[in-house]
């Protein structure tokens, strides 16, 4: 591959841009590589400014479900734009796109937009603390919900203990001295901490399918249990579907698992491709937010029209007749197609629906433990590889990668050949 015009452009973002980039993991420094600049992308492939084209299996982290540049999302943000692109006042798309959310995702009945994932999680954290009048908020190693201070908790603790300690340089200890991380999968931790401190614990967040540690699996019942101990002691159940929402199913995890949480953040596929994200749930928890309550948030472009427009052609989309049928059953064959092409070698596939990760080890991988033990030196020689090979994986062993509606049987079949011939 031809990289010079990436490394020049990479040279120029670097005076200007800390870091050249504008999120870490951008940087493909864990995968011994400088960073791919994008000119442009349709469908399942993007191409770069040395005009090679990848088969992306990132997607811009899962956003696009339908491939890039789908024409009626495209059609709907250039007629938004023509419109004007922000009001800082209210327009039809924000309740229309409510409307569609809420009819996919009942357990959302009120919802409130705002611009990222990271904003939902913060703002749905603090509006549990607001309704529970208590402080302490119990999240999962290995699950990523932004980085909003109070969240960035040692992943890698494992121990149920109040005084944890900051992940970032910047974040005073104090900051996180109300957020517990507990292994996942560990129903019996939970059960100590609440036994223990249960009266005091505002909220329990977890990404239903974490994706943030590569793709792990929930253990049969522990989400189940989750909502059962939340419910006896009081407390409220948040799912960060930001990444799992109209994924898995058009209602996400929730809906494939058949559980109602109390607060749901959503984010990735709801704003068809623009910075929008949305936080939710039970009217008379919501009933606390300012202008009706006590619990402050706000955003000067919370519900930007053209981010809800895109949205709402995305989700009109996905509400088509056997969308996820015929979705999942082709990641079901590609699926297949890919343990096959591993058997033998020292990789295990994790898979959900459309959602997938690698990893590069002997055993099963259904705890942040496991997934940290992984060989990361050995993945970082895959990403190299399948790059030369043309195509675009999620440039960490800490991700997932997604099929969307446009990949061809031909591309997941090039995909599946080039892992089996890894070696």
């Amino acid at each position: 591959m031809k990289r010079n015009n990436s490394k020049s452009a990479y040279d120029e973002a670097l005076k200007y841009i800390a870091g050249g980039v504008n999120s870490p993991v951008r940087s493909l420094r864990s995968v011994g590589e400088d960073p791919i600049f994008i000119r442009d992308a349709k469908g399942a492939v993007i191409r770069d400014v040395d005009d090679n084209r990848l088969s992306d299996f990132c997607l811009s982290w899962g956003v696009f479900i339908l491939g890039h540049s789908h024409p009626q999302v495209t059609r709907a943000a250039k007629e938004a734009v023509s419109r004007g692109t922000s009001y800082g006042i209210p327009s039809l798309p924000e309740t229309g796109l409510a409307k569609l959310v809420n009819r996919h995702i009942p357990s959302m009945e009120r919802i409130r937009f705002v611009n990222s994932g990271t904003e939902a999680v913060m703002s749905a954290v603090r509006l549990a603390r607001g309704y529970t009048g208590r402080d302490i908020l119990v999240k999962f190693d290995g699950c990523y919900h932004g980085h909003a201070d109070h969240l960035l908790v040692s992943a890698g603790s494992g121990l149920a203990t109040i005084s944890g300690s900051s992940s970032s340089a910047g974040v005073p200890d104090r900051f996180v001295s109300c957020t517990v991380s507990l292994p996942f999968n560990d129903s019996a931790s939970v059960e100590k901490l609440f036994l223990e401190r249960g009266n005091e614990i505002a909220a329990v967040i977890v990404e239903p399918v974490p994706a943030n540690m590569g793709v792990v699996l929930p253990g049969a019942g522990f989400l189940e249990h989750l909502r059962a101990i939340t419910k006896r002691y009081g407390s409220l159940l948040i799912f960060d579907e930001v990444i799992t929402g109209f994924r898995l199913s058009p209602g996400g995890a929730q809906q494939l698992f058949g559980l109602s949480p109390d607060l749901t953040t959503i984010g990735k596929i709801a704003g068809g491709g623009f910075p929008a994200a949305a936080f939710g749930g039970r009217e008379d928890i919501m009933k606390l937010l300012s202008p009706d309550g006590t619990v402050y948030q706000a955003g000067t472009l919370s519900g930007n029209p053209v981010a809800m427009s895109a949205g709402i052609a995305t989700l009109t989309l996905l509400s088509t007749a056997g969308f996820y049928d015929k979705l999942n059953d082709k990641s079901a064959s590609f699926i297949a197609g890919l343990k096959r092409s591993i058997e033998g070698k020292a990789m295990v596939l994790n898979s959900i629906g459309s959602m997938f990760t690698i990893f590069f080890s002997r055993g099963e991988v259904n705890s942040f433990e496991a997934a940290v033990s992984a060989d990361r030196q050995e993945f970082a020689r895959f990403f190299r590889y399948m790059l030369q090979s043309g195509f675009y994986i999620s440039p960490s062993q800490f991700e997932a990668n997604f099929i969307s509606a446009a990949h061809s049987a031909k591309e997941l079949k090039r995909f599946v050949k080039a892992v089996e011939k890894f070696n």
